[in-house]
């Protein structure tokens, strides 16, 4: 007879060690601190990092440490309007999402994130169809064409391009009853359709690489399967995992060896923007390695991370893995970077209405780079991110006509995105660290 194994065994330290979180508005003047005591647990970083990044907070620094079996975390956040964290519905999020019997809900169907415009509890029932492939000029104008002429309603999705590649994450309904589309013989014709638009004049599948389209069975965070998605592309292309000399827009990404303490050190200077640790926490965390330990600071245009890693066996970094790992997160940090120009839209959604304001772009020569697509109640509110076709500026009188046409329908808000700031030339081989915490120097005082 097999011996009785409680399944809530499993659980039990986190019982008798609930985590702790505090929301502190009274030790800076001009931050909120978030700071989380737990158990430590496999992707335990990830989760933390991904409620905050999913209620739009800037993470100004942030404090790391995981050694020992207890995980312990300080973030210095502001607002999504620059301003401490007063409001009480966020703090309840934080602290209920974070504290004791939480499981990180935000990735549950059903979750109330008050921040996530994009993902599984922003909309009904639904069904999730998620594409990559080669991109092109128009090609997201084809996609939504296909889904109304095949009666599905896009009531949320979110795109990505980088470099040549797109993946997309697109949750439909039925037009007619509101249901999710359950009916495998209509899920087949809806994939070939929308496989045979992404092939677009490309003819068959590129080694791997080419066009692929499924229905998705689980429920993964939505940017966290956009990165993987994208990542898995970058394993079919073994030139994208070649590291460059020098970015363009002044990322700096290095992994070093820490002899004191048997860590790879991954550090990372780039221009600062939301979401950044998310990226870099979530690339990490997909190709199985653990931080540690971690510093992250800002100085207003740019962000330096500071992060020691192992891999999940416990083991450095070798020189390949190391390589690859520098590509990764570079290409994970410039997926989210953008040109050109962001158009808001808000309005009465209809079934089409995708279809027909990506025909207009297209018909104007501009391609989206990004999409953020969601709907609530009876609005939508799509943002896309728009450069010129031909790589030139955009014309303003092109943004004029698309104001004249596209107004007529819905609220339109259009806004330059910032042009990059070129990086200040550093001395030494090394990154500049002004006023910034390492726990390299705290580790050499510790040097046994």
């Amino acid at each position: 007879m097999r011996p009785y194994f409680d399944p809530e065994y499993e659980n039990f330290n986190q019982r008798i060690n609930p985590p702790r979180v505090c929301i502190d508005n009274t030790t800076c003047i001009d931050c909120t601190l978030v700071k989380v005591d737990s158990m430590n647990k496999n992707g335990i970083l990830l989760e933390v990092v991904q409620v905050l990044s999913d209620l739009d907070l800037t993470i100004l620094k942030a404090y790391i440490t995981s050694d020992g079996g207890w995980f312990m975390d300080v973030f210095h956040v502001l607002d999504k309007k620059g301003q401490k964290v007063t409001d009480e519905k966020t703090i309840e999020y934080i602290e209920k999402a974070l504290g004791p019997g939480s499981n990180i809900p935000s990735a549950k169907k059903g979750s109330t994130s008050p921040g996530r415009s994009v993902g599984m509890h922003s909309i009904g029932d639904h069904t999730a169809i998620e594409l990559k492939g080669p991109d092109r000029t128009g090609l997201l104008s084809e996609i939504f064409a296909v889904l109304a002429d095949l009666e599905c309603n896009v009531m949320a999705a979110e795109v990505w391009t980088h470099k040549t590649r797109v993946a997309c994450v697109v949750y439909v309904n039925d037009v007619a009853t509101g249901q999710a589309i359950d009916d495998p013989c209509r899920q087949s014709r809806i994939e070939e359709r929308l496989r045979h638009v992404l092939r677009g004049h490309g003819g068959d599948d590129d080694g791997g690489r080419g066009a692929h389209t499924n229905f998705a069975v689980e429920s993964t965070h939505i940017d966290r399967r956009l990165h993987q998605l994208m990542h898995a592309d970058m394993e079919f292309d073994e030139g994208a995992l070649q590291v460059d000399a020098a970015a363009a827009d002044g990322t700096a990404v290095t992994v070093e060896h820490c002899e004191e303490k048997a860590y790879s050190v991954v550090n990372v200077r780039c221009r600062d923007r939301p979401k950044l640790l998310f990226d870099i926490v979530c690339t990490l965390t997909d190709m199985q390695y653990v931080v540690f330990h971690a510093a992250v600071t800002s100085d207003g245009i740019y962000g330096i991370q500071e992060l020691y890693i192992r891999r999940k066996d416990g083991r450095t970094l070798l020189k390949d893995e190391a390589e690859k790992v520098i590509k990764c997160l570079e290409a994970a940090i410039s997926r989210r970077v953008s040109e050109g120009f962001t158009l808001e839209l808000c309005g009465r959604d209809r079934v089409g209405l995708l279809s027909d304001v990506t025909r207009v772009l297209r018909e104007h020569g501009l391609t989206v780079t990004r999409a953020d697509v969601t709907t609530v109640g009876e609005q939508a509110m799509n943002v896309f991110y728009v450069r010129d076709a031909s790589g030139q500026p955009v014309d303003m009188k092109t943004i004029e006509g698309l104001r004249g046409q596209v107004g007529q329908t819905v609220m339109l808000n259009v806004k330059k995105v910032p042009d990059a700031v070129k990086a200040p030339e550093q001395t030494g081989g090394s990154m500049a660290k002004t006023n910034f915490f390492s726990f390299g120097g705290l580790f050499s005082k510790l040097r046994v």
